[in-house]
């Protein structure tokens, strides 16, 4: 059964990709532009080796991470281990989003974009709600 007007084709990893570049893009500065420099990758799931290193059992319990070393903690003197990378995860966030049925797909990667931002720019519960209305 579907609802009125719903299509039956899931939303594919462009359009997650679009709806988070589409978050970066709305961000207030200096973060916006401190953001694209940050790579973003979609996938369905995390990988085994993920979730295996963050100890979860159901890769439905991941929606986003944030791989990389926090601006507060790095140093001009560190060396550069790697980009700092954003995951988002297409089949959970999906899942989460039919689940709540009260918040658009485009609100939901929103939130999942800011709150793994809020990892990489190491924000306090304050910043992310000055960024996201939805962490109040």
């Amino acid at each position: 059964m579907t609802h009125a007007g719903a299509s039956t084709i899931a939303p594919d990893l462009a359009l997650i990709e679009q709806l988070a570049r589409e978050a970066v893009s709305t961000l207030p500065e200096p973060w916006r532009q401190a953001s694209i420099g940050i790579h973003l990758r979609i996938e369905d799931f995390p990988s085994k080796d993920i979730l295996d290193e963050m100890r979860i059992e159901d890769p439905f319990d991941l929606t986003g991470l944030y791989d990389g070393v926090p601006l507060t903690e790095k140093s001009v003197m560190d060396q550069a281990v790697g980009p700092d990378v954003i995951w988002l995860f297409r089949r959970p966030i999906l899942d989460e989003w039919l689940d709540r049925g009260d918040v658009s797909l485009g609100e939901l990667v929103t939130h999942v974009m800011v709150h793994e931002l809020a990892h990489h720019f190491g924000w306090s519960d304050e910043e992310i709600a000055r960024v996201d209305p939805w962490w109040k």
